[in-house]
């Protein structure tokens, strides 16, 4: 009777852990379901897309445009886009976000770089496009400003906004505040204690940063650069209300596979942008690898 008595006690014991643990896979469904509906399901499309033709009969021929010189130029000019305005954005955010945390500042430039970061990191496609046509661009109050003063960038310097320097450029706007959010957290999280004892055995501060500070922060670092990479990489708006299409970028390239009057081929832009998700996905396992090298750190 006593086993019984016990055993009857456990089960009204583990009903409720049985209750919350069912409560928390319930919390999560949600998730699941924006996932599936918006990031599973169109990537099955996708792929099962890029392998029918028009009629939706299965064909391989989609794929042969990767040997095309349009496609090849297009992928190349996107990786080189994407990668200049990451490693530019990574080392100028790191060392804006180091000076406004660690470098003796006063704390409202902080606060007020925080806060503008937040709001240019998300201020992108069509409106920052005509943000910087209205101020850069030939017929920029800016541009005007310095043409009033006897300076012409576009004809003197050769400069034009609507190029790939110029896209750049732009790019630069939410890539660099983006930046600064990602690392901010990785450099608050260097120890004075590692600093002062560094500084206690007689080590300098170059000395400090070659063995200490960029060892931990290089995995956070590079995270960030990898994740500014896949950022920019997946860029349409801008770009394209920018140049008009004048630069031969992937997601435009895709954009005018689906929705050309002319060259309205959806297998073939179906095929561009399961490429797309290679390397998106390449670049997302290198992010989560990378993050979980510098979490070893903080512990």
């Amino acid at each position: 009777m006593t086993g019984t008595a016990v055993t009857g006690d456990a089960r009204a014991v583990n009903r409720p852990g049985r209750f919350r643990s069912l409560a928390t896979w319930l919390g999560v469904v949600p998730f699941f379901l924006f996932a599936l509906a918006f990031l599973f399901v169109p990537t099955i499309r996708l792929i099962a897309g890029s392998f029918q033709d028009r009629t939706g009969a299965f064909t391989l021929a989609n794929y042969e445009d990767f040997n095309t010189k349009i496609v090849a130029n297009a992928y190349t000019a996107s990786i080189e886009i994407s990668l200049v305005t990451a490693l530019a954005a990574g080392v100028f955010g790191f060392l804006m976000a180091y000076a406004v945390i660690s470098g003796g500042l006063p704390r409202i430039f902080r606060s007020s770089l925080m806060t503008f970061s937040g709001v240019a990191a998300n201020f992108a496609g069509i409106p920052l496009a005509l943000a910087f046509i209205f101020t850069i661009g030939r017929a920029g109050f800016l541009t005007a400003f310095l043409r009033g003063l006897g300076i012409d960038p576009y004809r003197d310097g050769g400069f034009t906004l609507y190029s790939k320097i110029g896209l750049e450029i732009v790019y630069l706007y939410f890539q660099l505040p983006l930046m600064i959010l990602i690392i901010a957290p990785a450099i608050d999280g260097l120890k004075k204690d590692w600093r002062e004892a560094s500084e206690n055995l007689g080590a300098s501060s170059a000395q400090f940063w070659r063995h200490v500070g960029l060892p931990v922060l290089m995995p956070s670092l590079l995270g960030a650069v990898v994740l500014l990479f896949g950022n920019a990489f997946g860029a349409q708006a801008t770009a394209y209300q920018l140049t008009g299409g004048l630069i031969n970028l992937v997601t435009l390239l895709i954009g005018d596979k689906l929705s050309g009057d002319v060259l309205h081929e959806p297998g073939k832009g179906f095929a561009l942008a399961v490429g797309m998700i290679v390397i998106m996905a390449v670049t997302l396992v290198a992010y989560i690898w990378l993050s979980r090298r510098s979490e070893r750190w903080k512990k």
